[in-house]
C-alpha cells in the first residue's frame, strides 16, 4: 500500500471512530462528549475537560484538534458534539450544511505576530500592518529593510483550514485567499509555529497570544498597538478575535453542562491562565 492511500485510510478510520464516539455511552456508563477543532482553543479546552470530569462522573470528554474548519465540519456532520473555532462560521459553511450552528462565546484571543528573540533584541519590536503584509507577500525579505539585522527573513504560516491563518490573511493580507508568496514554511498548529520561531534566529510567524507567554520568542506591536488585554477586548489591537464553541441544531443538556462549566468561574480562570481573556459568565442558550 502506498503512503497516500495509507494516510487516507487512517483519516477515514479516525473519522469513523469519532462518529461512533460522539454522543455515545462508554464502558463505564458515562455519556461521551466529543470535542474537535481549533488548535488555539485546544489547550484551554483540554484543561477545562479535565477539571469538568473532576466535578462529576456521568459525562466523559474527549478533545482533539485539527483546526477551526475541522471543528465546524465535524459538528455539522455529527462527528463531534462540540466544535472549537477561533473564527465565526462562514457563509459558505452555512450554505453547505444549513443554518443550524449555535454559537457560544467563551473568551477573547489575539493573534500575535511573533519574531525570534534575536530579531526582537536587534530592534524589531513593532511592525506596521503594511510591513507584515509585504513580508508575507515576499516584497520584504531582509530584516535590515525594517530596522532589524542584516538577515534574510523566514516567514512561517499556517496551513489552509486554520482559523488563525484565515483571520491573519483577512486582516493583514486583505483576503482569506490572499497569496503569501513570501512564506517558506507552513505549519499545522500553533505549537509548531512557536517551535519554528524559537529554533530560528530570523523567523516571523503568527499564532495565538497564549503561545507567546513562554519561550524565546516575542510578540511585536502592530501599528503601534500591543496585544494587551485592554487592547484586545476593546478591539483596538488589529488582530483581536473572539473564541467560540459551536453546537448543532440546539444544545443538548450534556453539551450545556460542559459549556456552562467553561463559562463559570473555574472555566474562565483556566481560559485566563492559558493566555486568553475571559468573558462574563452567562447561561447557555438553546439548552434542550
Amino acid at each position: 500500500m502506498n503512503q497516500p492511500e495509507k494516510s487516507r485510510r487512517i483519516r477515514v478510520l479516525a473519522a469513523a471512530l469519532l462518529l461512533m464516539a460522539a454522543g455515545c455511552v462508554d464502558r463505564e456508563g458515562r455519556e461521551n462528549l466529543v470535542i474537535t477543532g481549533s488548535t488555539t482553543v485546544l489547550p484551554a479546552a483540554e484543561r477545562c475537560a479535565e477539571a469538568f470530569k473532576m466535578t462529576q462522573d456521568e459525562i466523559g470528554v474527549q478533545v482533539s484538534s485539527g483546526g477551526s474548519g475541522r471543528g465546524i465540519l465535524d459538528v455539522a456532520s455529527g462527528l463531534s458534539d462540540i466544535g472549537m473555532a477561533s473564527r465565526e462560521v462562514k457563509d459558505s459553511e452555512i450554505e453547505r450544511f444549513g443554518d443550524h450552528f449555535v454559537e457560544h462565546l467563551i473568551g477573547y484571543d489575539a493573534i500575535a505576530v511573533a519574531v525570534s528573540k534575536d530579531v526582537y533584541d536587534a530592534g524589531v519590536t513593532e511592525l506596521s500592518s503594511e510591513d507584515v503584509s509585504k513580508i508575507y507577500s515576499g516584497e520584504i525579505d531582509n530584516w535590515r529593510y525594517i530596522g532589524g539585522p542584516d538577515m534574510m527573513i523566514l516567514p512561517v504560516a499556517r496551513v489552509p483550514g486554520s482559523g488563525t491563518g484565515e483571520t491573519f490573511n483577512e486582516m493583514i493580507m486583505g483576503s482569506i485567499r490572499a497569496e503569501t508568496e513570501g512564506v517558506e514554511v507552513n505549519a499545522m498548529e500553533n505549537a509548531e509555529i512557536k517551535t519554528l520561531i524559537v529554533q530560528s534566529d530570523k523567523a516571523i510567524g503568527y499564532l495565538g497570544i497564549g503561545y507567546t507567554t513562554t519561550g524565546d520568542l516575542r510578540a511585536v506591536a502592530i501599528d503601534g498597538i500591543a496585544p494587551s488585554a485592554e487592547n484586545v477586548k476593546d478591539r483596538s489591537y488589529k488582530l483581536s478575535r473572539p473564541l467560540y464553541l459551536y453546537t448543532w441544531n440546539g444544545t443538548s443538556k450534556t453539551e450545556a453542562q460542559f459549556i456552562d462549566f467553561i463559562l463559570g468561574p473555574e472555566g474562565q480562570r483556566i481560559i485566563e491562565e492559558e493566555g486568553f481573556f475571559p468573558v462574563a459568565a452567562s447561561s447557555v442558550e438553546g439548552a434542550a
